[in-house]
């Protein structure tokens, strides 16, 4: 369906302009899908990003400044997220040793099982909105999105 159609737009627009909403509009639907996925395990889809995170550091330690530049949103206020999953058992948190600026967090075995249990619906999120596509538009569509993105 066009844009115009599901905005219920009567005023012509330029392509620049359907871009950006066909952009923010997608990103919308994905999102709602992906926050229903993590309703059952009470996490934001931040929270989720900071796990990941910390789950590739497979092991070792993540100061916040390394969480904060690794980020998806990078607006998120890391020590809060980190805090809530605190809260929750999913991360450790500990002065660093050889800069007691630094706070170190680890993802704990508690918080590796709750990505572990994400994981295949995770995929079966992405794999759902891929569906429509052939691997070259897949390919393609990456190709542009990134092209896009560096203005």
């Amino acid at each position: 369906m066009k844009i115009e159609d599901i905005l219920k737009s009567t005023v012509p627009m330029d392509d620049s302009k359907k871009i950006i909403l066909n952009v923010m509009y997608t990103q919308s639907i994905i999102t709602e899908s992906f926050n229903e996925i993590l309703k059952p395990y009470e996490i934001s889809s931040e929270q989720y990003n900071v796990l990941r995170i910390l789950r590739g550091q497979k092991g070792s330690p993540a100061n916040m400044n390394a969480i904060q530049e690794r980020m998806l949103a990078k607006t998120s206020n890391t020590t809060r997220l980190v805090d809530k999953l605190l809260l929750k058992d999913f991360v450790t948190r500990k002065v660093c040793l050889e800069n007691r600026r630094k706070i170190e967090v680890l993802i704990t075995d508690k918080g590796l099982a709750v990505l572990k249990t994400l994981d295949p619906k995770v995929i079966a999120h992405e794999e759902l909105f891929s569906k429509n596509l052939t691997e070259s538009e897949i390919v393609q569509l990456n190709q542009l999105l990134e092209k896009y993105r560096n203005y």
